[in-house]
């Protein structure tokens, strides 16, 4: 339900590209609150590999963030939940609620109005899934849907999820047919735009300042405090190559090459995905990434105003 007509603002674009900043800075412009649709910004103590940035945010309240704690699986059925939910609170209170992320799924569903039942764990399923490999366990799930989300199949743990998913829905059909869109009508979305060239020296430059800063140390910790390996490995990109460097399994400098290039990869996908929701029918205000600060909140806020802000 979309609280009092309010119009919700979206802010996203692929990793690196600042949208945090700007969605911060329309935020203060407008008197709205952040809610994060980052997959990974949810976990407690997962700051620096998740680019959590808490000091951008100064005085703006922000929501869905640091709410599990590391280890545990979040999914979007619970983001669709939250983020509603938060949404609908900041709007009750008379702000603009402001969405930031870079999860394309999570943004397109909230768009989409999605809705999904709890999907509970399948004991007997999992044991039978167990051992088999990723390439095996991609192709059992791309027999019972098309594989859009490239998520679903990034570790043996994700694509055993959906497969259980999939599976629920299939024995389920009552409830597959609630996850039915509502789709939202009164929204914004602006896209950072970047161009690939300078989208890679960025992510390039910021693995190297996350290094500095202790990431390394951060899944150290972590592990340490009794997380388990494979449940970091799970969350992907930096705390799968990291977790695989802290526990012996590849060597400083294989981790750091793999990493770069698994970053740049998961922006290109990011970029494909916002391009398939333009085709979807999901239209994207693109504005430049380099864009001056104040030019980019009044930009912002005359084409809030046009989406219906009173």
């Amino acid at each position: 339900m979309e609280s009092k007509n309010k119009p919700l603002l979206v802010i996203t674009g692929p990793t690196a590209s600042g949208k945090t900043r700007r969605a911060v800075d329309a935020a203060r412009r407008l008197d709205g609150e952040i809610i994060s649709a980052d997959s990974r910004q949810i976990y407690r103590g997962m700051d620096i590999g998740t680019g959590k940035d808490l000091t951008e945010y100064g005085e703006v309240s922000a929501h869905l963030l640091d709410i599990c704690p590391a280890g545990y699986k979040y999914n979007l059925y619970e983001f669709l939940r939250d983020a509603n939910a938060a949404i609908d609170d900041v709007a009750a209170r008379g702000k603009v609620p402001v969405v930031c992320g870079g999860t394309g799924l999570y943004v397109e569903s909230l768009l989409k109005g999605l809705r999904l039942p709890e999907v509970p764990e399948n004991p007997e399923l999992r044991a039978r899934l167990r051992g088999k490999n990723l390439e095996e366990l991609t192709a059992i799930l791309g027999a019972m849907k098309t594989l859009h989300n490239v998520t679903d199949v990034d570790t043996c743990q994700r694509a055993i999820r959906a497969i259980e998913i999939q599976t629920y829905y299939a024995e389920h059909p009552d409830a597959a047919a609630q996850a039915e869109p509502h789709p939202r009508e009164n929204y914004l979305l602006i896209g950072v735009d970047i161009d690939r060239e300078n989208r890679r020296k960025r992510i390039s430059r910021r693995l190297h300042d996350r290094m500095a800063e202790g990431m390394v140390e951060e899944v150290e910790r972590l592990i340490a405090q009794g997380i388990a390996p494979d449940d970091l490995i799970y969350y992907g990109l930096e705390y799968k190559y990291l977790t695989l460097y802290v526990t012996g399994k590849m060597s400083r400098d294989e981790m750091l090459t793999g990493l770069e290039i698994a970053i740049h990869q998961f922006a290109k996908r990011q970029m494909t995905w916002f391009r398939g929701m333009e085709r979807r029918g999901f239209p994207i205000a693109w504005l430049p990434w380099d864009m001056p600060d104040e030019e980019f909140t009044d930009i912002v806020a005359e084409l809030y105003a046009k989406a219906g802000c009173p």
